[in-house]
């Protein structure tokens, strides 16, 4: 039986590729298939076979049962169902995070990717600088 609360969540473990616009070199947002470049304005057609072929074979345990699943399918995010407990599971897209160190102390930071510039301040020295992708 599904749970009342709506779908579980688990985060994928596989990522897309991070890519540039072709346009205007900018980074892309993360995904496969037709994509809005944020900074441009242009639409880009992105397809990886490696990556679909490994969310159709990604394998997951199942955060009710820990039965173990293989999600079958080549998109993410995406709703499965558990055919051991019949809970409901959404595969949501990998975080896709990256490390870089602040100009002044040279702390390591973790952030997310986006596309365009933005503004950080380090937690360490307090320095503001900025991150361009």
């Amino acid at each position: 039986m599904g749970s009342d609360e709506g779908p579980l969540q688990v985060e994928s473990s596989v990522a897309p590729p991070v890519l540039n616009c072709p346009h205007c070199d900018g980074m892309l947002p993360l995904g496969l298939g037709e994509i809005d470049c944020a900074l441009c304005g242009s639409k880009v057609r992105v397809d990886h076979a490696a990556t679909r072929r490994q969310w159709r074979e990604e394998k997951l345990a199942c955060p009710s049962c820990s039965k173990v699943l293989i999600a079958g399918v080549e998109e993410r995010p995406v709703r499965i169902r558990c055919s051991s407990c019949d809970n409901e599971i959404n595969i949501t897209a990998k975080a896709v995070k990256v490390e870089l160190a602040c100009p002044a102390c040279e702390r390591r930071l973790r952030i997310r990717p986006r596309p365009g510039s933005r503004e950080l301040t380090c937690p360490a020295c307090e320095e503001e600088f900025r991150v361009t992708f």
